[in-house]
């Protein structure tokens, strides 16, 4: 009967020690989160930018590319047509090939980070604890 007593009385003398222990865990989680939301944040908006970048490079290139074969052809519709043929396949092949080229790369990149996240925190809370 002695072991109850003993197990009451270590949880009533450490119950302050207890409720500030998962307070800082909570609090902890909360600015991991809040730092992996601030990086992922940060990643969206470079690829925003990139995409608009790359939508300015691929219009421009297509109408160099149109007024190049418009010349070779003699004509701006066939031209035209032919490049817009050649961007229309490009597409087809990316949108078949989306999981494999951007999908999964994606999902593993942000596993990748989540773990690395999870690790540095952990190592993080150990060098505190020394």
């Amino acid at each position: 009967m002695s072991q109850p007593d003993n197990l009451g009385a270590f949880f009533s003398e450490n119950k302050a020690l207890l409720i500030e222990y998962i307070e800082t865990r909570m609090e902890i989680y909360r600015l991991q989160s809040l730092r992996l939301f601030a990086k992922s944040a940060g990643y969206f908006a470079w690829i925003i930018v990139s995409l608009f970048l790359a939508f300015l490079i691929l219009l421009f290139s297509g109408l160099v590319l149109g007024f190049w074969v418009s010349g070779l052809v003699h004509s701006y519709t066939l031209g035209f047509g032919l490049v817009v043929l050649l961007l229309l396949v490009i597409f087809i092949l990316l949108a078949v090939l989306r999981r494999s080229l951007f999908v999964n790369p994606a999902i593993q990149s942000i596993i990748q980070r989540s773990r690395d996240e999870v690790r540095d925190g952990d190592e993080e809370e150990e060098e505190g604890r020394r």
